[in-house]
């Protein structure tokens, strides 16, 4: 019997505005956990929660196959304060559906419907339902316990929604989708002093704008031309008043790249920028350079066969470049070969970017994102 999957759109619109209305931040999503183990439950998949603290893992199996696939889905909301005026807006204040995580968690619910009830496939499904994205790392909990050695694949897939692209495309790439994100934090430390004597006290002002210009060089001037980075400093605080000259002045920022090489290089420039200007204007400096999540690095193979499938659901992109926005799929991608794919949800009548405390996940796109995870099954379990 065939089963098309519009009659799983109405109740999956309701579950993803249900979510949404009802947000939880990394590590907390209790709620959000809870409602799709019992939706996987429900279906007749094997079911296992707290992977990963909060995360939870369905499986599906259908024939003797050996081979396996795991599909994500982030779960995970972010502290911003939502201002859509929707009838399904946040009830928790502080906490936002900004990213399309509700959207991500709907899809693959929906795929995982779809598939209990055709069992078009030989072998077992994994369905990651993964905490903590923005930020915490959710992805690298779930694998230092031991994901894919409790769940095995010989493939592992992510999407997310990408408003940049209009709704029917989806797009992936060979190599590096996405950029690893570091943060650098700079404490200059001097004595301080008074504001009309500063030939008494080192200004840790002034070298926190010589600082900042010379940091702005490093890519220009330390990476190799066809090298891709960017390094933007955000933060700037020192002082109290208008008459004293500061003891202390951070400065924090963050790095982008996609090459461990490039990371290296760059670090070993702020440390030595940093340890220069401070020699040379009597102050100490402190360096914390934190590697926050790697770059997310697609396996070559995994990214044609998402194209292949993309290419019988809608309309499948090569992506000529990566994104300098960072994911911790690529921890998954680190211990598993597969792909992370961008699915086009920009509407016509103009986008709301993510992250924008306006920004609304596109329901017409969940059939596609169904669709497009129940192909990526069919064709790697066929």
């Amino acid at each position: 019997m065939t089963h098309d999957i519009a009659d799983l759109i109405d109740p999956l619109v309701a579950f993803r505005r249900d979510i949404h209305a009802h947000p939880e931040l990394g590590f907390d999503e209790r709620r959000t956990a809870g409602r799709i183990a019992e939706r996987l439950r429900a279906l007749g998949l094997e079911v296992h929660e707290g992977v990963g603290r909060t995360g939870v893992v369905g499986v599906l199996r259908h024939g003797g196959s050996a081979r396996s696939i795991g599909l994500r889905a982030d779960m995970d909301a972010l502290p911003i304060e939502e201002r859509t005026n929707l009838p399904y807006a946040s009830r928790t204040p502080g906490s936002f559906h900004g990213c399309g995580h509700d959207g991500h968690v709907a899809m693959l619910l929906g795929a995982a419907e779809q598939l209990a009830r055709t069992r078009a496939f030989h072998g077992t499904v994994h369905f990651f339902f993964q905490p903590a994205e923005e930020g915490l790392g959710g992805a690298r909990e779930m694998v230092k316990e031991g994901l894919f050695e409790r769940f095995p694949c010989d493939r592992v897939f992510a999407l997310h929604n990408w408003p940049d692209l209009p709704a029917g495309t989806i797009a992936t790439r060979p190599g590096p989708i996405m950029a690893a994100a570091d943060r650098f934090d700079i404490l200059l430390e001097g004595r301080g002093g008074h504001a009309a004597m500063p030939q008494d006290t080192p200004d840790a002002i002034l070298a926190a704008a010589l600082l900042v210009t010379q940091l702005n060089s490093i890519v220009s001037r330390r990476i190799v031309p066809t090298g891709s980075a960017v390094l933007s400093v955000t933060q700037i605080h020192g002082g109290d008043t208008h008459n004293v000259l500061p003891a202390t002045v951070a400065i924090t920022g963050t790095v982008r790249s996609f090459d461990a090489d490039v990371q290296d290089r760059i670090e070993a420039a702020i440390r030595q920028i940093a340890a220069g200007v401070a020699a040379t204007d009597g102050l100490a400096a402190q360096v914390d350079y934190h590697r926050n999540y790697p770059a997310t690095v697609n396996d070559a193979d995994a990214a044609q066969e998402a194209l292949d499938a993309a290419a019988t659901v809608g309309t499948a992109l090569l992506a000529p470049d990566p994104a300098l926005t960072s994911e911790d799929f690529a921890y998954m991608l680190h211990a598993c070969k597969g792909a992370y794919i961008w699915l086009g949800q920009g509407r016509a009548e103009g986008t709301v970017p993510l992250h924008n405390p306006h920004y609304d996940f596109n329901d017409d796109v969940l059939a596609l994102g169904v669709r497009l995870h129940v192909a990526l099954v069919e064709r790697h379990l066929a």
